[in-house]
């Protein structure tokens, strides 16, 4: 990584400083935004680096989470390079205004740092406003660690600016853990990172006004219908484009990124499906299950939406049983990542035994330890036939045991 390019050696950033870089490399043209935990840090480092010269760009403080999002829908549509960054409660402010941005096709880039949401108040991380845009109509990429917050963000303006597509793209990165952990990061030199996002290209901008266009028009059902079949079939064709840019980004920088991540899955007949920093810490525990016998592996999805159907099918239907995590309390229901993953296993030849764990909300802890029990609890339900315990389970939670859609049989 480091020997193509003289100019950089490592730094250590924090998810929230890698993210800012980025911004500023990509020299953003406008960030509206209200701060709020985990995420403040990212704006207001951008509101630095256009007060000390280092962007000829816009900070634009408003009063609330939906007016910050409205600010760069109007931003974007006049013709310029958009961004912002939430959590938690103002991600849920913002929710209006994501629809908007999404219908409108504005390809503003959005870092979630991802918190829980109240009730009751946590300012720590689970993916619980992830979830919450999931049908947003949003692009949504995902971090690992500070070194993905910062390529991904760079990604994010190349994907979502491609004529072929012009949708909004989040990026996403855990709360605290993420965001808050100073780690090694190599990045790209400026000119090498502004060349590679490119100059921002703008299609049916409000400001030319030889070319008049209209934004936020009324459809109802006379045209609605067909605003939104296209919308869907534009975030389901951005996969070759997230592709061609993952590539392209290899080529620069050494690192390797695909729609859906898979790690020790060659031969495995157990696994886990988890995202976020969960993934670092599953793939510790599938390594040192492989050192007892048991073949374990990880699959993780960097492209949450649109969700990657094909890839995790491809990932998963070999194996015998797999374990969904889920870092969000699901409401009555299955959590929303098992709820996708087994609609992807379910046309599949072999299809795998499913559980699913909700865990880590509000920021607890998930240990090596918690993921090498739940993959032995897998190789038990691959070894009986059957799963052997309920489908749905509360991992780490404290007090007595819960089980969720009991499905034993025998």
């Amino acid at each position: 990584m480091a020997e193509k390019f003289d100019l950089q050696e490592r730094e250590v950033w924090d998810g929230n400083y890698a993210a800012s870089q980025a911004l500023r490399q990509a020299q953003v043209d406008v960030v509206a935004a209200y701060p709020i935990t985990p995420s403040t840090p990212i704006v207001e480092n951008y509101g630095s680096y256009v007060a000390n010269g280092y962007i000829d760009g816009e900070f634009v403080m408003v009063e609330s989470e939906h007016a910050a999002m409205s600010g760069c829908v109007g931003a974007s549509a006049a013709g310029g390079r958009v961004a912002t960054a939430t959590s938690s409660q103002g991600f849920a402010l913002m929710t209006e205004v994501l629809y908007q941005a999404s219908g409108m096709r504005l390809p503003i880039v959005l870092t979630v740092v991802n918190r829980a949401l109240a009730s009751p108040l946590n300012v720590r991380g689970d993916h619980s406003d992830m979830y919450l845009g999931r049908d947003s109509g949003w692009i949504q990429l995902d971090a690992f660690n500070a070194q993905e917050a910062y390529d991904m963000t760079l990604c994010a303006f190349k994907i979502g600016e491609n004529h072929s597509v012009r949708l909004p793209v989040m990026v996403h990165q855990d709360g605290f853990i993420t965001s808050h952990t100073a780690q090694n990061v190599y990045p790209l030199p400026d000119e090498v990172a502004y060349n590679f996002v490119g100059d921002f290209q703008p299609l049916d901008d409000m400001l030319d006004f030889s070319r008049p266009v209209t934004y936020g028009a009324q459809t109802e059902e006379d045209w609605h219908f067909e605003h939104k079949a296209r919308q869907h079939k534009a975030i389901i064709d951005s996969r070759a484009v997230i592709e061609e840019v993952f590539a392209e980004f290899e080529k620069l920088s050494g690192r390797k990124y695909k729609r859906v991540e898979s790690y020790m899955m060659e031969d495995a007949e157990v696994a886990i499906v988890a995202l976020g920093t969960t993934v670092e810490t599953a793939i510790v525990a599938a390594r040192e299950l492989r050192e007892e016998g048991i073949k374990a592996g990880i699959v993780a999805p960097r492209c949450f939406r649109p969700f990657p159907y094909d890839a995790i099918r491809e990932a998963l239907e070999n194996t015998k049983s797999v374990a969904v995590l889920d870092r969000s309390s699901p409401g009555g229901a299955m959590g929303a990542l098992f709820n996708e993953v087994s609609a992807a296993l379910y046309t599949t030849a072999n299809r795998p035994l499913v559980t699913n764990f909700i865990y880590g909300l509000g920021g607890r802890d998930f240990s090596v330890a918690e993921a090498k029990r739940i993959l032995k609890e897998q190789k038990a339900h691959a070894e009986a036939g059957h799963i052997t315990t309920d489908i749905q389970q509360f991992s780490g939670l404290r007090g007595p045991k819960l089980g969720f859609f009991q499905t034993k049989r025998g």
